[in-house]
């Protein structure tokens, strides 16, 4: 582990619980790696959406790039994990900033000479795609190197903070400020930038050893030993009830609720309470600072010694404020209950990074974080897709009633199903680094 002379001081000795990270020199500089790379996608995001209207494209032409986008995420997702687990994660990491700096570059080049041209961007979304896969897994299975185990809630609360902080804030405010004053391409020229700049933080940060058992399949062939390697993750999910639980909760939760927090808030908005897109930035602003606050205030807090109860119950009432919205007769009550459903459902997310980077046996922590990668995002455009023809078979109400309610129920069943209180006190995870760690 990165940084022991840093980490032998006293637990939190002048800084709250939130800020003890910042202790070790190698998670500085990776912190400031993520502020970067967050802003840069932020920026890139808003522009690549600009960039479509600027060559004249509407919906349909920005769903195709968004597609494509989508698409290349969910089929290098397990391949990701994979690597995140053979490969030093800080050269996956590396690789990843290197290939966004000239994917972003190459767009603002584009853009910037008048030369885009709408299959330019798809291909351009594709493998950003494709590279963004290779990201979640390696830094997850990263981060237990860099810091003692008893910080990882506070690291996690920080960057659930910084997250909705900067990727969906500060990063598009900068992007629209750039448009308005110049155009898509320099928004996209700030991308790139901005991804020079995280690299650069990133080259700073100490190589660490991949953590892998002893049987390395060093015989096996690159198809054998992804084969191999993909079957030991998923053969893990099956034998780890927590795990296989929390992961069939999640996509439950997921199909019944993303599509009408993503497709019908609009149309709630304007449909119902007369609003605009105004109102609905007021929205996804409160749900971005209720997310940054709940998971500010779990960096805060200790490790809850029902860690797996309180984390599925969060999630599932979490869900209760879509029925407030559903009934909401001004625009004010939306945007709260947004902030509401930010809050709780980004603080049990800082436990679930938390509880896999010290249950997951190290050399399994790629491939099982690009399973949660995948089942989070495999159902997203399922849901969406689903979200107009269900409210307009059994209305609007009635189905934010349905997102708020169902996870609630999906919630308990977990919970006693695969009998978490009982899991969770015979693998305990306080403070306490040495606290045992196993499935």
């Amino acid at each position: 582990m990165a940084d022991h002379d840093e980490s032998q001081r006293p637990h939190g000795r002048g800084l709250p619980r939130a800020l003890t990270p910042f202790r070790h020199t190698a998670y500085r500089r990776l912190g400031a790696a993520l502020v970067f790379s967050l802003l840069s996608g932020g920026l890139w995001v808003v522009a690549l959406v600009w960039e479509v209207i600027r060559l004249g494209g509407g919906a349909g032409e920005l769903s195709m790039v968004t597609t494509t986008s989508a698409i290349g995420v969910v089929v290098a997702a397990l391949a990701g994990g994979v690597v995140a687990d053979r490969v030093a994660q800080k050269t996956v990491l590396v690789a990843v900033e290197v290939a966004h700096v000239g994917l972003f570059g190459t767009a603002a080049l584009l853009a910037l000479s008048d030369l885009t041209q709408l299959w330019h961007l798809m291909v351009i979304g594709l493998l950003g795609g494709v590279v963004m896969a290779f990201y979640f897994p390696a830094y997850s299975a990263w981060l237990p190197a860099l810091v003692p185990a008893e910080d990882l809630m506070a690291v996690n609360g920080i960057e659930g903070m910084l997250r909705p902080t900067l990727q969906q804030a500060a990063g598009p405010a900068l992007a629209g400020a750039l448009i308005a004053a110049l155009s898509p391409g320099a928004a996209m020229a700030a991308a790139t930038g901005c991804s020079v700049v995280g690299l650069l933080f990133l080259l700073g940060v100490p190589l660490t050893p991949v953590r892998r058992s002893g049987d390395e399949r060093g015989a096996d062939g690159p198809l054998r030993a992804l084969l191999g390697d993909l079957a030991e993750g998923f053969r893990y999910l099956r034998r780890t009830p927590w795990f296989l639980a929390t992961l069939l909760f999640a996509s439950l939760m997921i199909l019944v609720m993303m599509g009408p927090l993503e497709v019908l808030v609009p149309f709630l908005l304007k449909d119902g309470l007369g609003g605009d897109a105004g109102d609905h930035a007021m929205v996804l602003a409160g749900f971005g600072l209720g997310g940054a606050l709940g998971s500010l205030a779990m960096a805060s807090l200790p490790m809850p010694r029902r860690y797996l109860t309180w984390m599925i119950l969060m999630w599932g009432l979490g869900c209760l404020p879509f029925v407030a919205m559903g009934f909401a007769t001004g625009i004010w009550q939306v945007v709260g209950s947004a902030a509401v459903l930010g809050v709780l459902f980004s603080a049990p997310t800082v436990i679930w990074g938390t509880l896999l980077q010290r249950r997951v046996p190290s050399h399994l922590l790629g491939r099982v974080s690009s399973l949660d990668f995948f089942v989070s995002i495999s159902l997203m455009p399922v849901s969406m897709a689903m979200a107009g023809p269900v409210s307009t078979l059994i209305g609007l109400r009635t189905t934010f009633l349905l997102a708020g309610v169902l996870p609630v129920l999906f919630a308990v069943v977990a919970i006693l199903w695969a009998r978490l209180p009982e899991d969770e006190l015979s693998h305990p995870l306080g403070g306490d680094a040495s606290a045992p760690v196993g499935v």
